[in-house]
């Protein structure tokens, strides 16, 4: 059993490069729509260094997104439309790292 499921690991491996040098196409794509940065962010109610900061990102790479000048890309678009479609998502995972920040600045 070991042997075959190599083959098939192996086979997989060939395919994908394939399709990364753009000899075959791939079985299955999947398009991510392009984001309205600054609608997302106008949602938020923030300024762009707070959404900046709320997204791990520089207020220049936020600008460039909201300008055209740039494009987000992989991960920051699919967090880009979890910060749109899930808001409470995004801000969940940042309140922990708030109480944290404060708690320390008390002591």
């Amino acid at each position: 059993m070991k042997d075959e499921l190599f083959r098939e690991l192996e086979e997989s491996v060939r395919q994908g490069s394939s399709i990364l040098r753009e000899r075959e196409h791939a079985a299955r794509t999947f398009e991510i729509p392009e984001a309205d940065v600054a609608a997302i962010r106008e949602q938020y109610g923030l300024s762009q260094a707070k959404f900046a900061s709320l997204m791990g990102i520089s207020v220049r790479t936020l600008q460039n997104w909201e300008q055209g000048r740039r494009i987000p890309r992989g991960p920051a678009r699919v967090l880009l439309r979890v910060a749109a479609f899930h808001p409470e998502a995004v801000l969940d995972v940042v309140r922990p790292r708030q109480r944290r920040a404060r708690k320390a600045a008390a002591k």
